[in-house]
């Protein structure tokens, strides 16, 4: 229960970092947020991925997309 409260305060930073970097609506950075390896990382709690912190999780994130 707590991951899940946490991964619901970090996302919406993320989805926020996530538009103001790519120029998109945040409902974009959502799509593009939810369909990557990095959120479906984020969604197992055995990766721990939850307690890194947002900026840690947006990194991630990019360094996805520049694959």
């Amino acid at each position: 229960m707590a991951h899940a409260l946490i991964r619901a305060t970090l996302i919406p930073e993320i989805v926020r970092m996530i538009s103001e970097k790519f120029n998109v609506s945040e409902e974009e950075a959502m799509d593009e947020f939810y369909t990557s390896r990095t959120a479906e990382s984020l969604s197992d709690s055995e990766t721990g991925l939850y307690g890194q912190s947002a900026l840690f999780i947006f990194g991630l994130f990019c360094e996805e997309k520049n694959e």
